[in-house]
């Protein structure tokens, strides 16, 4: 990732643990054959792909631009 995304990620991390669905991270159900995730942005068309657990816990699966979602 480059540096910039990395950073961006650092920040939107700290909000997604307070709130998933802070309204700064746009977070959204995906559809299709990701239905069992969700998506947040990271900063312009950077993703985090990820999903929840029984446990109320959140697992990262990807970060990357929407080419993530092929």
């Amino acid at each position: 990732m480059p540096p910039f995304v990395k950073k961006a990620f650092l920040k939107r991390e700290a909000l997604f643990l307070v709130n998933a669905f802070h309204s700064s991270l746009a977070t959204h159900k995906l559809h299709g054959k990701y239905k069992d995730y969700w998506a947040f942005t990271v900063i312009g068309q950077y993703r985090i792909i990820f999903s929840f657990n029984d446990s109320d816990e959140a697992n990262l699966i990807n970060i990357g631009t929407h080419a993530i979602y092929k």
